[in-house]
């Protein structure tokens, strides 16, 4: 039984999307449940709990502020960056225009559903590059993580019940770093936090390069492993939220 009669209504707004009058649990919100290691080092690294979400918070910020400036570049729009994402907005832009991306406008930012697995999600575009159709997702983390395979996945097979000639996913990852003028040190700030990666070697000059722009773009063509392990983890969600599931007529 559900203690908190608003329980089941506030998990249905947070964890779905009423699409046709039909309630789909997001894609996000599945993959959450399986282990984040480097969230939980990240976590174990700060003084607190509530350091940690204001430091998240603020980094979840500075990412939607370069997710809305890619969205622009996409559909041809002027970008006039923030200047806390300026280095990354400006070699994104290089990086667009030397690879001759091609983003399809129509699917920029938008909704997409599994009526076999009964699941949403909303995608970030599909675009070709390099002469393959397929999926691109946005990211703005420190490293292209295995997680994200799951997300995209579940994306691709969903796009394949009414897409035609998808053949591969990509993840785009933008960031910006400083450089030890020294050692070649990288110096990382996002929400406020700084990070430095030597390769185990501390950094004990302190002669940073100003702030530079990173984007990595990586190609994950192999989905049906990765879609098995996004349905197990679904499995797994329903088992863990099946009274909230219940009380919604997910489940029965």
């Amino acid at each position: 039984m559900l203690k908190n009669g608003n329980g089941a209504a506030n998990f249905k707004e947070s964890h779905g999307y009423i699409i046709d009058g039909v309630w789909y649990p997001r894609v996000t919100s599945i993959v959450n449940i399986k282990a984040k290691p480097a969230l939980y080092r990240f976590y174990g690294s700060v003084q607190s709990f509530a350091e940690g979400e204001a430091i998240k918070n603020r980094s979840a910020e500075e990412g939607t502020l370069i997710h809305e400036a890619v969205q622009n570049f996409m559909v041809g729009k002027a970008v006039s960056p923030d200047p806390r994402t300026e280095p990354s907005i400006k070699a994104l832009k290089s990086f667009l225009e030397a690879k001759h991306i091609q983003f399809v406008p129509e699917w920029i930012e938008r909704r997409i559903l599994s009526f076999k697995e009964r699941y949403a999600g909303t995608i970030d575009a599909l675009a070709l590059i390099d002469g393959k159709f397929g999926v691109l997702d946005i990211k703005t983390s420190q490293e292209i993580y295995r997680d994200f395979n799951l997300q995209t996945a579940a994306y691709f097979d969903a796009l394949n019940e009414s897409v035609e000639g998808l053949q591969t996913r990509w993840i785009l990852r933008i960031d910006q770093v400083q450089m030890c003028l020294s050692c070649g040190a990288k110096r990382r700030i996002k929400g406020g936090r700084e990070k430095i990666r030597n390769n185990g070697v501390y950094c004990r000059h302190n002669e940073w390069s100003e702030v530079v722009g990173q984007v990595e773009l990586k190609e994950f063509p192999h989905w049906a492993d990765d879609y098995r392990a996004f349905l197990a983890a679904k499995k797994l969600w329903e088992w863990e939220n099946e009274n909230y599931l219940k009380a919604i007529g997910y489940l029965r």
